[in-house]
């Protein structure tokens, strides 16, 4: 457990806890067979990108959606900066979905019939953020992925890796605490998958946030400041 102050791999001080995850079970059944992810913990500070890592079926997007208060532990606490938030009420729980915590999934989620700005916009908008604001941090967050001259671009005129970026300044955009990112390379060549997680490490190390990645790719564990490893459900040691 990192001490705040500390530094992570990519040079940067620890900041205090964002994520905690303590004794995280949860289960469901599985072609007759209990799966999920059994005691798990974890503690995550800001301005780190740290890896959810382990074969298919080891519990990864079970423990990821855990952490992103999609699904509620059958036991265990998940906290957000220092707070208690898996036994909130649901309006709570969407309401921090909604401001503290950015997803970026595997299938990108984006909207195919809006611009690549309208679907940056959309979570702006939800919060309540006049337009011309939401469209202005929309604009400065596409702009900080390299799509500034991509805006008015649907996400069928982009490529896989514009489209991913797409999605991660969507992420961004509500300025989050943390960022959950799902298998987020599985959709794209080596050339697009390491540039998008050097992104994901530059934007940890500027903006604070942290960022929390599901993943098996060794391209994107190596990358990660962080290792957390699951096989079968239950946290293994890191080599």
């Amino acid at each position: 457990m990192p001490r705040r102050g500390a530094r992570c791999r990519n040079g940067t001080r620890y900041t205090a806890r964002m994520l905690e995850l303590r004794a995280i079970t949860r289960a469901y059944e599985l072609g007759g067979e209990r799966a999920g992810v059994f005691g798990v913990s974890l503690d995550l500070p800001g301005r780190c990108l740290a890896v959810i890592a382990g074969p298919s079926g080891s519990g990864k997007t079970t423990l990821l959606q855990v952490a992103g208060l999609l699904d509620p532990p059958d036991e265990g606490e998940v906290w957000l900066e220092g707070q208690p938030v898996s036994r909130l009420p649901e309006r709570a729980r969407c309401d921090l979905r909604l401001r503290r915590l950015g997803f970026v999934f595997q299938a990108f989620n984006l909207v195919p019939v809006l611009s690549a700005l309208e679907n940056v916009m959309l979570p702006l908008q939800l919060q309540g953020l006049p337009t011309p604001a939401a469209r202005a941090r929309a604009g400065a967050a596409l702009d900080r992925v390299g799509l500034g001259d991509r805006l008015a671009h649907r996400p069928g005129q982009l490529s896989g890796g514009q489209q991913q970026r797409v999605a991660i300044a969507r992420a961004l955009a509500p300025e989050p605490a943390l960022v959950l990112a799902d298998e987020p390379t599985a959709n794209l060549d080596h050339a697009h998958g390491g540039p998008l997680m050097d992104l994901m490490a530059a934007l940890a190390r500027e903006r604070g946030t942290a960022f929390l990645v599901a993943s098996h790719d060794p391209a994107v564990i190596a990358r990660a400041d962080r290792v957390f490893r699951l096989a079968d459900g239950r946290q293994v040691e890191t080599p």
